[in-house]
């Protein structure tokens, strides 16, 4: 049998504990082991680190169906079923371009809800400070305005990329804590700049624009996902940019557990080739929130919130180096299976 046609099967499992080398998808059983995003090592330890998946468990600030603190640990798990290979539609992995850890949990005190922003602020500043790109696991969508706050403390204004069933922009009171009005404030306060920011997939009413290009689920369906992605990279330019993605900017069909679903959306399909469109952009912190499990139906949300996330990792490869071979490959290598086991198809880059 040639190298290429060796299958890849388990050699360890825990690999959130066990992993030797942070580079590489490696193979684990899908239904057990310590469930980090794509079996990354669990860590606090950020030195040489490039991307931080972080959870936010925090649903206090959601106006319908709650669940969403539920979000992190639910991604995590579902993602266990895609960390055995890279994403299929990219020619390389992105996990060798980039040390991605799973940096656990924000914790804040829920019994003191008015706290908690200011505790996520301070812990993504700690974060930030070792240079790292944070990929945060909802958590309702409020959370993207403590992160924001700290990654403009660091970069300053933002190019927004937002995907939703919801502009999130409607005028409110300051200090309320709300997931429909952070982007209101977080443009007021100068933390996205909406002349170089775009909003896609809206499909509720706000009158006002604040200054966003707003391409509403009218206009993605009508001109296309090619087009959708030609506006974004010219909207944003060549400015630093934050990716926020909602996962009710999918249709209920395709993502029923969330707190405010929207009929009309797009499909799994739709939104992977959109972020695949990202390619390249100068992203300096990505989310994926509003997963409510409870109202999952066989995890399928978590699934496609899973999936999102590992595309904007590739997104964010995309623009990286690759690794000289004898660095990347620890992560990879393949032993033959024992008689009976499952054979699973190594990757093969296209062409």
């Amino acid at each position: 049998m040639s190298n290429s046609d060796t299958p890849i099967v388990p050699a360890t499992t825990d690999l959130a504990f066990t992993r030797t080398s942070p580079y590489g998808s490696q193979a684990e059983p899908t239904y057990s082991g310590a469930p980090s995003f794509l079996r990354r090592r669990y860590t606090k330890d950020l030195a040489g680190v490039d991307v931080a998946v972080v959870g936010v468990p925090f649903d206090l600030a959601t106006t319908n169906r709650p669940g969403t603190r539920l979000g992190p640990r639910a991604i995590r798990a579902a993602s266990a079923s895609l960390a055995w290979c890279p994403p299929y539609a990219w020619d390389f992995d992105p996990l060798e371009r980039l040390n991605v850890v799973d940096w656990g949990d924000v914790y804040f005190d829920s019994g003191r809800p008015h706290e908690a922003p200011d505790a996520i602020t301070a812990a993504y500043a700690g974060i930030l400070a070792h240079g790292v790109v944070p990929l945060t696991l909802g958590g309702d969508h409020f959370v993207s305005f403590p992160v924001l706050r700290a990654l403009h403390a660091v970069h300053g204004p933002m190019a927004l990329v937002h995907f939703d069933a919801h502009s999130d922009t409607w005028r409110d009171a300051d200090g309320r804590i709300d997931h429909g009005t952070m982007f209101f404030h977080a443009a007021r306060l100068g933390y996205v700049d909406p002349a170089h920011s775009i909003q896609l997939g809206m499909r509720t009413h706000n009158g006002e624009t604040h200054g966003f290009r707003v391409l509403d689920a009218r206009e993605l369906h009508a001109h296309g996902v090619d087009a959708a992605i030609a506006a974004i990279r010219e909207r944003v330019g060549g400015m630093k940019c934050y990716v926020t993605f909602d996962i009710d900017f999918l249709d209920p069909a395709y993502a029923p557990g969330t707190g405010t679903p929207v009929v009309g959306g797009f499909s799994t399909h739709q939104a992977l080739q959109l972020v695949r469109g990202l390619a390249g952009l100068p992203i300096v912190g990505m989310d994926v929130v509003e997963v409510s499990p409870p109202f999952d139906t066989s995890e399928i949300t978590s699934l496609a919130a899973a999936s999102v996330a590992q595309e904007l990792l590739a997104a964010l490869a995309a623009s990286r180096p690759a690794r000289a071979r004898g660095l990347c490959g620890a992560g990879t290598r393949a032993r033959r299976p024992a008689r009976g086991s499952a054979r699973l198809r190594p990757f093969r880059a296209p062409g």
